[in-house]
């Protein structure tokens, strides 16, 4: 048998994978709500975003139902894809935008012309039309981005934008976002979209970065609001698992001397 590459697996699939096993080894049953989020971070030992992360994978392999307001329930496995989810974690993905944009911005209040800030108005204005005509603004939302990304003369980092922000059509973020995303949530990153419009024409580079990490922070919190608040469990929880996933960036505790 020919030597195959190790591939290190992303820490959300990992988590899910456990997930996965305990369910199928009967620690969860069917019907059982799964404890909530901040709950398995501590017992798994790793962050409430990775474990959402995983929990939208097994969402859409079909092995849990989230019900907003209430929790995350176990189906039966017979009804689970065989196959896992893979692919970039959306909540990583938008770190990873932050990071980058935030600079792209301030790169563009220093850099922008009038006619370039015009296309920026038009990219909202396209946003709002998709809106208002009850549909996702991603054409509007992928312009006003790349726009941005386009300033810094850059192919590079154009295309790193572009390969970012095209992760939403991702099944994971497609999952995440029927959750999350609603008119309000629109409404809110259009407002966002405008601060940086409003920094980039005013020559303010230090405005647009803070205006640009705002937004993104914004998104990214907006996908990790609760999905189950005080509605009672259908359901008791299954007893905490004693295997851990450890998440890289996490430092051991110090033993006591």
């Amino acid at each position: 048998m020919p030597i195959q590459t190790i591939e290190p697996r992303r820490l959300y699939r990992q988590i899910a994978d456990q997930l996965r096993g305990l369910v199928e080894r009967g620690e969860y049953e069917v019907g059982a709500r799964l404890p909530p989020e901040r709950d398995l971070a501590l017992q798994l030992g790793v962050s409430r975003p990775s474990v959402r992360e995983a929990l939208i994978a097994l969402e859409v392999e079909g092995l849990v139902e989230v019900r907003m307001g209430s929790g995350i329930y176990v189906r039966p496995i017979a009804e689970a894809n065989a196959r896992p989810v893979s692919g970039e974690g959306p909540l990583e993905t938008i770190r990873a935008r932050q990071l980058i944009e935030s600079e792209l911005a301030a790169h563009a209040a220093t850099h922008m012309n009038k006619a370039q800030v015009v296309g920026l108005k038009n990219a909202l204005a396209l946003m709002q039309q998709e809106v208002d005509g009850g549909h996702t603004p991603t054409r509007g939302d992928r312009l006003f981005h790349l726009r941005i990304a386009e300033a810094a003369e850059n192919s590079v980092l154009h295309r790193v934008v572009s390969e970012l922000f095209d992760e939403r059509h991702s099944p994971l973020f497609e999952q995440l976002g029927s959750h999350f995303e609603t008119a309000s949530s629109w409404a809110a990153a259009i407002e966002e979209h405008a601060a940086v419009i409003d920094a980039i024409a005013r020559h303010a580079p230090e405005a647009a970065r803070a205006a640009m990490a705002a937004h993104l922070s914004n998104s990214h919190d907006r996908f990790t609001a609760n999905i189950a608040h005080s509605a009672p469990a259908e359901a008791p929880p299954a007893p905490a698992p004693r295997s851990r996933v450890r998440d890289p960036a996490r430092k051991p505790a110090r033993k006591a001397a």
